[in-house]
């Protein structure tokens, strides 16, 4: 891996960092802008270096929020590196419109199906409207800015 792909990823994790801190407390959840990073990182980066921008943007919003699910963590970052994996093959194959529909109902109601099992029916009923919103918000903001930073990154070429 090369040394700029590899300084891509960290300021891409870092912007997840900053992204993660932003919190709007929403009943059992909250959402953060921690994703949205990884979403324009798959513009620029291979699908499992996004996924990992993703895992490790989620860890460290969890971690700002005090981990409030303890090691659920760990599987909840597993579930932001496969929805962000798959956005950037997606994204690698041309899928416009089916990357963002499948990152929304991927982080937004199939991320929390295991907690449905996991935790109870109503922790993942409560969650998922709050899930859906958060996704919602970081793929708008990741398909407003994705423009802005890919016209940026042509002019430094």
């Amino acid at each position: 891996m090369k040394t700029q792909t590899i300084a891509l990823a960290a300021i891409f994790i870092s912007l997840s960092a900053i992204g993660g801190m932003v919190k709007i407390p929403l009943g059992i959840a909250s959402i953060a802008l921690d994703a949205m990073p990884a979403l324009v990182a798959a513009l620029f980066l291979a699908a499992p270096l996004a996924g990992f921008v993703a895992a490790a943007g989620h860890l460290l919003s969890a971690l700002f929020g005090g981990m409030p699910l303890g090691p659920f963590h760990l599987l909840i970052a597993l579930e932001m590196f496969a929805v962000v994996w798959l956005f950037a093959k997606l994204h690698s194959n041309g899928k416009t419109w089916w990357k963002w529909i499948a990152f929304i109902i991927g982080n937004g109601v199939l991320a929390a199906v295991p907690f449905y099992f996991l935790l109870s029916p109503a922790f993942f009923y409560a969650s998922v409207p709050g899930l859906l919103l958060a996704a919602s918000i970081n793929a708008a903001v990741a398909a407003l800015v994705a423009p802005l930073v890919t016209a940026a990154a042509r002019r430094l070429a």
